[in-house]
């Protein structure tokens, strides 16, 4: 049985797990992935770690491709993913419908998580500075190195999460407030692509295609993605 190896951005860990074991099911083809932060997958790629299929931000993906690790014609949009906020199970929901009231809700809060390495983390770090709140939001920030922000929630060390909402969704115990409003935000778009350097070549495109087909979105949906 063909086994093929993929790479993912975290952002896509629910959806993957889902279609992954669908695709498994229907095609007997086996799928062993791995996810990471887009960031932390670029460095594995260019060390010459092995895959057969990435996931990666587009803009992460772009790069792979104009370094002749991922075929350009390959390349496919998966999904669109927005960055939200999440607290505790239970707590209180902040307001964060505008700019005025994201900005209340982030100074109330005792320590609010973001990732050092995710695309939401660099965006974060970006908005605040924008915001002029930088210096007090990292004053009593909880910076994540990898792995998911809202697990930071559970153990107490944060009151707010943010992170990709389909990451958010990863961490039981916790809920979803929202997206941060979107005219403050610009989605991150999910592409996949064949490595160049693919051991299982055909099954890799077999699987890009059904990954970016209609049938898939449903589930991209639930998991907090937009197709």
């Amino acid at each position: 049985m063909d086994r093929i190896r993929m790479l993912s951005t975290l952002g896509l860990m629910g959806a993957m797990r889902s279609l992954s074991s669908t695709y498994e099911a229907a095609t007997g083809v086996g799928i062993d992935a791995e996810f990471a932060p887009t960031l932390a997958l670029l460095k594995r790629l260019r060390d010459g770690e092995a895959a057969d299929l990435v996931i990666l931000t587009r803009e992460g993906l772009d790069e792979m491709i104009a370094e002749r690790r991922v075929l350009s014609e390959s390349a496919a949009d998966l999904a669109r993913s927005y960055v939200g906020m999440a607290v505790r199970a239970g707590q209180a929901h902040p307001a964060i419908g505008n700019e005025a009231a994201l900005r209340r809700a982030l100074l109330a809060a005792r320590s609010i998580a973001y990732s050092r390495l995710g695309a939401s983390g660099v965006y974060f770090a970006q908005l605040i500075v924008r915001m002029g709140i930088a210096a007090e939001i990292n004053a009593k920030a909880t910076i994540v190195e990898q792995g998911f922000t809202a697990e930071r929630l559970i153990s107490g060390e944060a009151d707010l999460a943010v992170q990709q909402i389909s990451e958010l969704k990863q961490v039981g115990g916790i809920e979803v407030v929202g997206p941060i409003p979107h005219e403050l935000q610009t989605p991150a778009v999910f592409s996949a692509g064949r490595m160049a350097g693919a051991t299982h070549a055909a099954a890799a495109d077999r699987l890009l295609r059904y990954l970016a087909s209609p049938e898939v979105v449903p589930v991209l949906r639930q998991s907090g993605l937009e197709p």
